[in-house]
């Protein structure tokens, strides 16, 4: 059955991570769409609410459907020092009982929530309430989507955890070294050589 369960955590795990990747890139246009309305709003004397609110929305996609990939990563926030003074087994308890009494049901909580906030919104049309303005349903979408993604990365997490705890399949997280380290080690590696 865990074998199973490991299957469909690959999946996730790929789903999110290459949706991750991408959606990055929307960083880059929110700070395109942001110097460029600063530019027409400066040389032109003219602005537009919709090219603010884009930027918005923009920042949301990324903020919310990339947090999967965030903890998909093992990059989201948590106390780094102290969790690497304890041994492997209490790291990984604490990850389980994380995952299960408080990602897990706050994800939920927020799909209950975010499932009807987005559904009225889409039934009515939702329209900004600033001058030329974009709809507002598609924004509301982003908190029923980014949740929904971040429980099944969730459950992905929590299937790999128990695993690693099992013997079934090495912790993923034990070789991966943080980028910033990686570059400190290559140039230590590039001096030494010297």
């Amino acid at each position: 059955m865990v074998q199973g369960l490991l299957g469909a955590s690959r999946i996730t795990d790929s789903f999110n991570s290459r949706l991750g990747r991408w959606l990055a890139w929307f960083i880059l246009v929110a700070v395109l769409v942001s110097a460029g309305n600063a530019i027409i709003r400066k040389i032109f004397d003219t602005s537009s609410n919709s090219w603010l609110e884009l930027q918005w929305i923009l920042f949301g996609v990324v903020f919310l459907l990339c947090s999967p990939w965030t903890l998909l990563s093992n990059e989201h926030i948590r106390i780094d020092i102290v969790n690497n003074l304890m041994p492997r087994k209490v790291r990984n308890t604490i990850d389980i009982i994380g995952h299960v009494f408080f990602l897990l049901p706050l994800t939920i909580v927020m799909l209950v929530t975010g499932i009807p906030f987005f559904v009225r919104s889409f039934l009515i049309n939702e329209q900004s309430g600033n001058a030329g303005g974009l709809p507002q349903w598609p924004a509301k979408s982003l908190i029923m989507l980014g949740f929904g993604l971040l429980l099944l990365q969730g459950l992905s997490e929590l299937i790999k955890r128990i695993a690693v705890m099992r013997g079934i399949i090495p912790d993923p997280y034990e070789a991966n070294v943080h980028p910033l380290e990686a570059e400190v080690e290559h140039i230590v590696e590039a001096i030494e050589k010297r």
